[in-house]
């Protein structure tokens, strides 16, 4: 009887195109999603991933299109066809890239009109958290930004707002709330104040849903975001892959 010879082992820092949706935690043990990573998306192995691993075992690896590390189960890389592969990111100009908001926000109706629910750490279809939106529409047209929130405040170019006056924004604007010291959540900006976002069901509505930063927008869910309003930002450029903190 021939013996089926076993997968060969995936060496440290090679880089592979997933075949198949895959989830990304965010530590080694634990069932806490730091991301997902959809079919056909790239992955740089920080660690070899050996042949035969033990029930369970994940290994560190970093996302090539936004550079987002996190862990992978070895299971889940070695059952699927991985291909090797070459990341080249796509560089636009903000021109280029605000020719495609049109199907940004294209992306991110379709999302909100699917049964969908909130999920910390979605970020394929039908559930996501609220950057994991953010970046889905982005990535939809081929515009890759980072995958938290804080990370896209960073990225993005800023733009003047408050609850008050929000007159500077565009469709496809990014508006971030949170803390005075660090940016918890993102929407995606339609028009005239008003954005969409996907929310926890503690403080949201716990699905994709839009409100406004008008203060005429007494609902619950708007005043709490208003309230923790920090500012906006503009997608000029698209991510390189390198490393984020």
């Amino acid at each position: 009887m021939t013996s089926t010879p076993s997968p060969p082992a995936l060496e440290a820092f090679s880089t592979w195109r997933l075949t198949r949706n895959t989830p990304g935690y965010g530590q080694r043990h634990g069932l806490a999603l730091g991301t997902q990573a959809a079919a056909g998306r790239l992955l740089l192995l920080l660690e070899a991933v050996p042949p035969n691993p033990a029930p369970g075992a994940r290994q560190r690896v970093r996302l090539a299109e936004d550079g987002y590390p996190c862990f992978m189960d070895c299971h889940d890389l070695l059952s699927q066809q991985l291909q090797s592969a070459q990341y080249q990111p796509l560089l636009l100009t903000s021109s280029a890239i605000q020719g495609r908001l049109g199907e940004v926000l294209g992306f991110a109706h379709q999302a909100m009109a699917t049964e969908n629910r909130y999920l910390l750490g979605g970020t394929h279809a039908p559930n996501y958290d609220c950057s994991g939106l953010v970046q889905a529409a982005f990535a939809h047209v081929g515009v890759w930004i980072p995958r938290d929130a804080y990370q896209q405040e960073r990225f993005c170019q800023p733009v003047a707002i408050s609850a008050d006056d929000f007159r500077l924004l565009r469709p496809g604007d990014l508006v971030f709330f949170g803390t005075p010291e660090h940016c918890t959540h993102v929407g995606l900006h339609l028009d005239q104040g008003r954005y969409m976002h996907s929310s926890s069901s503690s403080h949201g509505h716990g699905r994709i849903a839009v409100d406004a930063l008008d203060q005429r927008d007494t609902s619950p869910v708007a005043s709490h975001y208003r309230r923790h309003l920090r500012g906006a930002g503009r997608v000029v450029r698209c991510h390189d892959g390198a490393t984020l903190p």
